[in-house]
């Protein structure tokens, strides 16, 4: 009994790491400095980003009492606003959306809803229809329909603008469903003349679709209440979401207006106005619910456009924000806000050199590698489970705790987003266009209920088999720790096979369930018209 237990967990620990037999053999050479070099810096940058999270968590428990809900004035009137529901081939969601939008609190008289219809497909007719049928019920709703898509969104934007008269503007993306007082509680927050944007926070009609539905619910809720709650209580810059929100008028036309030379119009315009002197509010009690993408290619598709429109963005605006006279704190924070998606790249890298590394550096000795990993992980990757714990816990203080086990999950699916949106981010690096890709919306909320959107799925041709190899590439290095006995590295290198073999194969297999579980043919009309996605 005692034999065994000396050659169990104490034995494992005094051979592999208490045995000094064959220390100082090892010896520094030009190869191995050239690998860890690189490997090093990379992780530097990503521990500054990691570094930078916990000061969102930080900014956002100093200034928590800096926030207040309620407007500290009220118009005596209320003003003319304008809602603008720009849609590019949503059939499927059209109706829920004016419906919802319709049924909003505020006088007629003062209200105009403009349907922006950039669609190419039935969504033209569908639309038209619905829009015909509510203005006939007396509602000040009118439908414009564009013959091609210059400027993609923004674009659309534009042109409504210049047909109404409207002093506010309001904006809606085709899955969102606004409360019916989402406009009279957000109005009053302009009576105060400086405020040139009011965003309000997203929440999920599908959140418990699916797990990856879930994962996406948690790192929106990290964004919109860390991030935007820091940046926006410590009077730091930052950005309109494209949706749910409402700008004055003159605060988008002293900003220059809509322009479409980057795939975040939002973030672009939100900057520029900042810089032209507005103030932004953000409301987080005020919600907005959404649909979110269901399937991982459109996921894909969506979060390859932030990263390239932010990277697009930064190369835009901190040059002119550099010319400014706004304190430093403001040009550092809106670095980190528009450069944050070069980490993806710098994944990459570091997926390139992780196993050679991690061979050279078992040869230097175990304390050496902790010496320097533990602090680098804290800062990189216990940053992220502590900041989206600590959105989960201001959201959900009863059930917070069973976020815990979606991190692992939440881990590996941002690492497994690496190869899509490094090639986003590298386009927009070298400055290469690409149409604006629009989100598919499905229209499922709830478990069990199957899309009525199979035409507007897309499939990534060579990335899912990218991130298959990869993943593999990842499991073979497991079964090299497993051999060296390196049993501490292996949960870590896990993390990143699951993360790209679960991209790749929903990206390869996503809708294929479905059809096998109905028995239905394959859809020969899978593909939406072009010019979207590209660029993913």
């Amino acid at each position: 009994m005692a034999f065994a237990a000396d050659k169990g967990l104490k034995h494992y620990l005094k051979t592999q790491y208490a045995d000094q037999t064959f220390r100082g053999l090892y010896h520094w050479n030009p190869f191995d400095t050239a690998l860890l070099i690189p490997y090093f810096m990379v992780m530097i940058v990503l521990a500054l980003y990691g570094i930078h999270r916990y000061t969102m968590c930080y900014l956002y428990f100093k200034h928590r009492r800096r926030h207040n809900p309620e407007p500290p004035q009220h118009f005596a009137k209320l003003p003319r606003v304008t809602v603008q529901l720009p849609i590019f081939n949503e059939q499927f969601v059209i109706d829920r959306l004016i419906e919802a939008v319709c049924a909003m609190e505020y006088p007629r008289e003062k209200l105009e809803i403009q349907v922006l219809d950039d669609s190419t497909d039935e969504t033209q007719q569908v639309a038209a229809g619905i829009v015909e049928r509510y203005a006939a019920l007396g509602h000040p709703i009118v439908y414009i329909h564009r013959e091609n898509r210059h400027g993609f969104k923004a674009g659309a934007l534009d042109a409504g603008l210049k047909q109404t008269e409207g002093e506010f503007i309001a904006i809606f993306d085709a899955d969102f469903v606004p409360p019916p007082d989402w406009l009279m509680r957000v109005i009053h927050h302009f009576a105060e003349p400086h405020i040139g944007m009011v965003q309000t926070r997203w929440t999920h009609l599908n959140r418990d679709y699916s797990l990856l539905t879930q994962i996406e619910a948690i790192l929106l809720d990290g964004h919109f209440v860390l991030e935007h709650g820091a940046r926006a209580r410590s009077n730091q810059f930052f950005n309109f979401n494209g949706t749910a929100g409402m700008w004055r008028r003159q605060a988008i036309t002293d900003a220059g207006g809509w322009q479409h030379d980057t795939l975040t119009e939002d973030t672009d315009l939100s900057y520029r106005s900042q810089m032209a002197g507005w103030k932004f509010k953000y409301i987080p009690e005020i919600e907005c619910p959404a649909e979110l993408p269901i399937e991982m290619t459109a996921f894909k598709t969506q979060q390859a456009r932030w990263a390239k429109g932010l990277i697009q963005t930064s190369k835009k605006v901190l040059p002119l924000l550099f010319r400014t006279g706004v304190p430093r704190k403001i040009k550092v924070e809106a670095v980190y806000h528009l450069t944050a998606n070069v980490s993806y790249p710098l994944m990459i890298v570091m997926t390139a050199l992780l196993i050679p590394c991690m061979i050279v550096r078992f040869y230097q000795g175990w304390f050496q590698m902790l010496l320097i990993d533990v602090p680098l992980f804290t800062a990189s990757s216990l940053s992220i489970a502590v900041f989206y714990l600590a959105s989960q816990r201001v959201l959900f203080p009863k059930t917070w705790m069973k976020t815990f086990l979606y991190l692992p999950f939440l881990m590996a699916l941002g690492i497994g987003l690496t190869v899509t949106n490094s090639k986003a981010v590298m386009e927009a690096v070298f400055g290469i266009k690409s149409a604006f890709a629009r989100t598919p919306k499905y229209r499922v909320a709830k478990k069990g209920e199957k899309s009525q959107a199979a035409k507007y799925r897309k499939r990534l041709k060579l990335a899912p088999w990218i991130e298959l190899i990869i993943g593999c590439y990842f499991f073979l290095a497991i079964i090299y720790c497993f051999s060296n006995h390196n049993y501490f590295t292996a949960p870590f290198l896990i993390l990143f096979v699951v993360g790209y073999w679960y991209t790749g194969l929903m990206s390869l297999l996503q809708g294929r369930f479905e059809r096998w579980r109905s028995g239905g043919a394959v859809n020969t009309d899978e593909s939406s018209p072009k010019p979207f996605p590209v660029g993913v």
